[in-house]
């Protein structure tokens, strides 16, 4: 999966949704955590949810998408929900993820310390299921050769796995393609030294 991002560490976003249920002095917290494009589309899947538990006392949510964040506590007291569930996504540098928790009250206050846990520990039980993917950032080189290279730098690509998004033909060929930033060093060494120097990056 290639997105762009400026993060300084690898982020990762989840494969698939994931779900846990912890129960509190009977109260139900009922977790999801989800991979999310932006805040319009975690805004509708809380709707949903919504539909989906209309007798819910919370639903209460946090988002990390491409520098998109939030933080919704939904009524229970300020920063004992949404907060602590952003904290958690960060601290497992997750990003294009949304974590949702549904709360059935059990008649029992847990308190301002007790809300928090309850929140911190239901998202992180979830993700403890989840299956995370890297998120590489993605870079695009330009090249031109003579006709006689363009089949090495082809099979270079090929051989790489690396994605040739576009051929021109004139007085030489021009070759477009992609590759994850971190190879990049390391290709255009490669097809520099296989072309003899005859290979011209373009800016």
């Amino acid at each position: 999966m290639f997105i762009q991002t400026s993060l300084k560490t690898m982020p990762y976003t989840l494969h698939q949704a994931v779900h846990h249920t912890l129960t509190i002095k009977k109260s139900q917290f009922i977790a999801c955590v989800e991979p999310m494009a932006d805040r319009q589309q975690a805004q509708q899947r809380v709707q949903q949810l919504w539909a989906e538990h209309p007798q819910a006392a919370h639903i209460c949510w946090a988002l990390l998408a491409g520098g998109q964040s939030a933080a919704v506590d939904d009524g229970e007291p300020s920063g004992t929900a949404g907060r602590p569930m952003l904290d958690v996504l960060r601290h497992q540098q997750l990003d294009g993820v949304l974590a949702t928790v549904v709360r059935y009250f059990g008649g029992v206050k847990l308190g301002a310390g007790g809300l928090v846990r309850a929140y911190t520990d239901s998202v992180a039980q979830a993700l403890l299921q989840a299956e995370k993917i890297p998120i590489f950032t993605l870079s695009r080189l330009q090249c031109t050769v003579p006709y006689a290279l363009e089949g090495v730098v082809r099979r270079v690509i090929a051989q790489r796995q690396l994605s040739l998004e576009q051929v021109n033909h004139g007085q030489q060929v021009e070759l477009v393609f992609s590759l994850k930033s971190e190879q990049q060093d390391s290709i255009q060494q490669l097809l520099n030294e296989l072309c003899h120097g005859q290979i011209l990056w373009q800016d």
